[in-house]
C-alpha cells in the first residue's frame, strides 16, 4: 500500500489486516505484527513502539510523538473498530531511517474521513484530536477506509538524525 504524503487519504477500501504476528525482513526493511484485542494490548503495542522508535534511533522527542500517535491509533482500532493488528516497519531510504506504523481494523470504517480528521470531531466521549493528532505528529500519513469494510491507517515518521 503507498503511503500518501502528510494529510492525503485514499478513502477506496480498506487492506485485510491479518492475524498472525512476526517479523518479516525484506532488504533493510523488518515489520512486527502484534494483535490489538484487549486493553491490556494497547500497552503492549505503546512499549514496541517506543522499543522501535529507540532501535531506529530516534530522539526522545520524536519517540514521544511516535508512540503518542501509535497509542491513539491503536485506541481508535480496538474503541472503534472491534480491534485489529499493528505493523511496525523500520523502513530506509538513502541516508534516513524511519518508522511506519500500519493499523487495521475490520470495523465499520469511517464515513467521513475529512470530518474524523477534523479536530472535535468524535463519535465516543473523547475530545476529537486523536486521528487528527496522529496525522499532525507523523511526516505521512494515510487513511484507507470504507464504510461496512474497516479501516487501514499508514503512518510514517523519518529519523531527521540519521
Amino acid at each position: 500500500m503507498p503511503v500518501l504524503p502528510h494529510g492525503e487519504v485514499n478513502a477506496g477500501p480498506a487492506a485485510s489486516a491479518g492475524r498472525s504476528t512476526g517479523t518479516e525482513k525484506d532488504g533493510d526493511e523488518t515489520s512486527t505484527t502484534y494483535e490489538i484485542r484487549t486493553a491490556e494490548d494497547l500497552l503492549v503495542v505503546r512499549h514496541a513502539v517506543r522499543a522501535a522508535t529507540q532501535r531506529a534511533g530516534f530522539g526522545l522527542v520524536d519517540q514521544t510523538r511516535i508512540v503518542t500517535a501509535a497509542s491513539e491509533l491503536a485506541r481508535n482500532a480496538y474503541v472503534h473498530g472491534g480491534g485489529g493488528t499493528l505493523a511496525i516497519e523500520h523502513v530506509q531510504r538513502t541516508g534516513q531511517r524511519g518508522l511506519r506504523l500500519s493499523v487495521a481494523d475490520q470495523g465499520p470504517g469511517i464515513a467521513d474521513v475529512d470530518r474524523a480528521l477534523t479536530d472535535g470531531y468524535t463519535t465516543g466521549a473523547g475530545l476529537g484530536h486523536g486521528l487528527g493528532g496522529a496525522r499532525r505528529l507523523m511526516d505521512e500519513f494515510q487513511v484507507d477506509t470504507a464504510p461496512g469494510q474497516g479501516t487501514v491507517v499508514v503512518a510514517l515518521r523519518w529519523n531527521a538524525r540519521t
